[in-house]
């Protein structure tokens, strides 16, 4: 389901960025030409009203699909965070709940206090 909403976001998107570019600026630099008057349905006119409209419709199905995109995103069972879980047991020890301070642990920094230091190069004292 994410991957056809992003598909149809993306087509949207460039299709929008093309209309945006094909409109008449203020100095034509960009814009699509068009000579002559009247009112007819390819005139500079009819050609700007047709593709205002367009962006408009575009426009509207960007926001939807993004906001379709973000409601996925947000409905989607992702990892909680490391911070929500609760301290592992160390030593045998049971887990420290939420408010519990037996044994003097108070955190998850006391809990780590124990622990044997990482094996790994160690950085020189200073001088």
């Amino acid at each position: 389901m994410e991957t056809v909403v992003i598909v149809i976001h993306l087509m949207v998107v460039l299709a929008l960025v093309l209309v945006v570019l094909l409109q008449r600026s203020e100095g034509g630099a960009l814009g699509i030409g068009g000579g002559g008057g009247g009112g007819g349905l390819m005139s500079s006119r009819g050609t700007a009203n047709i593709l205002t409209r367009a962006t408009a419709i575009l426009a509207v199905a960007f926001f939807a699909t993004s906001l379709a995109l973000s409601l996925i995103a947000k409905n989607e069972d992702s990892p909680a965070s490391i911070l929500d879980a609760a301290p592992a047991a160390i030593d045998g020890a049971p887990a420290v709940q939420d408010g519990d301070t037996q044994n003097g642990s108070g955190g998850i920094l006391d809990d780590l206090q124990g622990l044997s230091p990482p094996s790994g190069p160690q950085v020189p004292t200073a001088q």
